[in-house]
């Protein structure tokens, strides 16, 4: 029972330190059966060389432990209010890389320089406002995902076209169809970040990448002609 989405997200789980996404514990990834309105999401505190996929544990929507003998992520709250709202997205990662949980800490968005930012987004990496004390005090994993909504409808952003976000003065959580894409997402955020960081130390007054070359590089990829892969 519910083989298919621990398998998923064991696998998952397993590309963030062979990515070097992630130190010691400090990470997780969910993949979700929207069906049944439950996801599979790393237990807690469980270094990545002791995970199995039975170990994964199985979380409802509304983010009830439905199956597992393990207490699941701490980050689980967040995952649910994700997969309640956001219809469509299968799979989410969280993770507290170098780069991008730097550019959070310093609650600034990361500005889109060049083409490779341009492949998978056409705007800013937003940084979501740091969370008010009224929030912190309460259901905070739970509140985090409500945060980070919030930023999406302030700024009028689609989390079905930018599937990443830095929470400010947290780190970066990123979704998409499944949580292979998820995490994809999540290595692209971090090559990001730290490409970014290094073009502001070498022109502090670098500027944003122009408008042309911004919608020819995602519209290559990602437009109603694109023609990027085979």
């Amino acid at each position: 029972m519910f083989h298919q989405i621990r398998q998923e997200a064991f696998e998952a789980n397993m590309q963030l330190p062979r990515l070097g996404l992630v130190l010691f514990t400090f990470g997780n990834v969910s993949a979700a059966d929207r069906s049944r309105r439950v996801f599979a999401i790393k237990p807690s505190g469980v270094p990545y060389d002791q995970l199995t996929a039975d170990a994964m544990v199985i979380v409802d929507f509304d983010g009830k432990v439905v199956d597992g003998d393990l207490r699941p992520s701490s980050d689980t709250q967040t995952h649910a209010v994700l997969y309640n709202h956001w219809e469509g997205i299968g799979g989410i990662a969280h993770t507290h890389s170098t780069y991008a949980t730097a550019w959070a800490q310093a609650q600034r968005d990361i500005p889109i320089f060049g083409t490779t930012h341009a492949d998978h987004t056409t705007v800013d990496i937003p940084c979501a406002a740091p969370m008010p004390d009224s929030m912190i005090q309460g259901d905070y994993e739970y509140q985090t995902g409500f945060q980070i909504m919030e930023c999406f409808k302030e700024r009028n952003l689609d989390f079905k076209e930018v599937e990443m976000i830095l929470v400010g003065n947290h780190a970066p959580f990123t979704w998409g169809k499944n949580a292979a894409k998820a995490v994809y997402n999540c290595a692209v955020l971090e090559t990001v970040a730290k490409m970014a960081l290094y073009t502001e130390q070498i022109n502090p007054n670098a500027t944003r990448l122009k408008d042309a070359l911004i919608k020819k590089h995602y519209d290559r990829k990602h437009g109603d002609n694109a023609y990027y892969g085979q």
